[in-house]
């Protein structure tokens, strides 16, 4: 079959077979472009697979157009941009692998050995650049016929695939979960689904980097649940989550049994995807950096789906049976925000501000709920917001999308619950400005005025400061703040200042006053 329908319309291509035919090779677009076409998705990225050396045929190439040429001696590839367009050059090769490692022993090789190599068929397939034949479909394992039906198969059989790569398993179910749509369910084959369940101890042998690559590309994906449900279903998940897999199953004691956690978990993580896409669309999220600055959110975050996969990691740990009560998982999310770091180092996740934004968000997550069901109060709400900070948008989105019930009733009536929480936030919101909250009393302030050397006792006046402001006590300014310090330093702790409030020694007229930038308003550009 040869291709007419303008896949291969861009100029590179027809540059790319002049110039394997100067030197007398041949060349071939393989792999996900050429699937990508088929589906009518856009790609940006083009392998180019040769029978012969591919990093001569991209340096020859790129002197043609211009181009500035990377080479990766290492991998035998080498890589040049097109008008914005990344071409890859590799040689056709067959590989070999030893039991013990995915790393493979690479010889030379045919675009037939080199398309038995592949992972699937979808990806194997291949249009020839040969002036000959030019657009001709190379697809010698029905690669096109599986697009179609909506299957993930591999050339060889599943058994020799997976063990020379084992990574491919994820990968299998990664392609599976982001080329299904609502009219097109993409299945594994039977035989392939029976191998993983054989083979999941071989992912033993990957690194956790590969892994983690996977599982993040599978939480990008319109329905991430698909793929974690199969990971669960083939025993992959337990190999390098088990945390997760150990929210599956229901247990039942006198006739009673709690919620499946797993398929919760699921649920919430599907409904963070839907919620969070509509919000952007709305651009109602905003992203921050390192000092506060926000940007309007154009891209899933990550970081939010981790967050939701691991919302309720801790409720095998703090579950028990109440005669009379049921089941209860009190203090699960403190277990599960302990757990966290514990995970992401297992994992070799980063274990910087990311971690801490998913930790924190483990920990939060029961807080805008326990709102629902309780009297809203401005000190509750305020106490929320300060200690959310800027992820507070990001905490209620977690939270509204853990509203999950087979009681459609109950669920409309907490959601629109949810929603008065929603409203109150924004009252205290744009009255306190929250999320920038800081003390207006500073360390230093504290030192100079009372004479005291660096203690516990100047954490514990910045504390009863932070909670007087946040349970409304008194006003979220530099002198409210500062009158009620003196006040308690004496009553609490028989601490008497130095100074007076108008900066004046008790004894002299012309006293010093403590450093004003240290003590400002908080609505002050010296603000501390």
């Amino acid at each position: 079959m040869t291709i007419t329908q303008g896949f291969l319309d861009n100029p590179i291509f027809k540059l790319v077979g002049e110039t394997a035919r100067e030197q007398d090779v041949r060349a071939f677009v393989i792999g996900g472009y050429v699937r990508d076409c088929f589906l009518g998705k856009p790609s940006k990225d083009i392998d180019i697979v040769v029978e012969g050396s591919g990093i001569a045929l991209a340096e020859a190439v790129a002197k043609k157009c211009r181009s500035k040429v990377s080479v990766f001696k290492n991998f035998g590839t080498a890589m040049l941009r097109y008008h914005g367009v990344e071409v890859e050059f590799v040689g056709a090769r067959k590989e070999s692998y030893n039991r013990d490692s995915r790393k493979p022993i690479v010889e030379d090789g045919t675009l037939e050995e080199d398309q038995l190599r592949r992972d699937f068929t979808i990806n194997a397939m291949a249009f020839s650049l040969q002036e000959e034949d030019f657009g001709a479909l190379v697809d010698p394992f029905g690669g096109i016929r599986d697009l179609t039906n909506g299957i993930i198969r591999t050339p060889l059989e599943p058994e020799q695939t997976y063990s020379d790569d084992p990574l491919r398993m994820l990968r299998a179910i990664r392609f599976a979960t982001r080329l299904s749509t609502p009219e097109q369910k993409f299945t594994i084959v039977p035989d392939s689904i029976e191998a993983m369940r054989n083979m999941s101890g071989r992912l033993s042998i990957l690194s956790r980097e590969r892994i983690v690559e996977e599982l993040n590309k599978m939480l990008l994906t319109a329905r991430p649940s698909m793929a974690f449900e199969l990971m669960e279903d083939t025993g992959l998940l337990k190999e390098f989550l088990p945390e997760l897999s150990r929210l599956k199953g229901v247990e039942t004691v006198d006739g009673k049994g709690h919620k499946e956690n797993f398929t919760h978990t699921l649920q919430v993580l599907d409904n963070v995807v839907d919620f969070e896409k509509e919000a952007i669309q709305q651009e109602l999220l905003n992203d921050y950096d390192s000092e506060g600055n926000a940007t309007k959110r154009t891209e899933p975050n990550l970081w939010l789906r981790w967050a939701a996969l691991l919302h309720d990691i801790g409720k095998p740990a703090s579950k028990r049976y109440a005669p009379g009560q049921g089941w209860t998982f009190h203090g699960h999310e403190v277990v599960g925000a302990r757990m966290v770091p514990q995970i992401f180092q297992k994992l070799k996740m980063p274990l910087n501000e990311k971690m801490k934004y998913v930790q924190k968000l483990v920990n939060l997550h029961l807080r805008p709920i326990a709102l629902v069901d309780d009297e809203v109060t401005d000190s509750a709400v305020r106490r929320l917001l300060f200690d959310a900070g800027n992820d507070i948008d990001d905490l209620m989105l977690l939270c509204n999308a853990d509203i999950t019930s087979k009681n459609p009733a109950k669920v409309a009536r907490l959601r629109k619950n949810f929603e008065l929480v929603k409203e109150k936030m924004a009252e205290v919101e744009a009255k306190d400005n929250l999320r920038n909250w800081k003390n207006p009393i500073t360390g230093d302030y504290v030192m100079e005025l009372f004479g005291l050397e660096p203690c516990n006792t100047i954490g514990q006046l910045k504390e009863m400061v932070k909670n007087a402001i946040l349970d409304g006590e008194i006003p979220y300014t530099f002198e409210a703040a500062d009158a009620y310090m003196r006040k308690v330093a004496e009553d609490t702790l028989g601490l008497r200042p130095r100074y007076d409030k108008n900066g004046a020694a008790p004894n002299s007229k012309n006293g010093a006053a403590p450093n004003s930038k240290n003590g400002a308003s908080p609505n002050s550009k010296n603000g501390a």
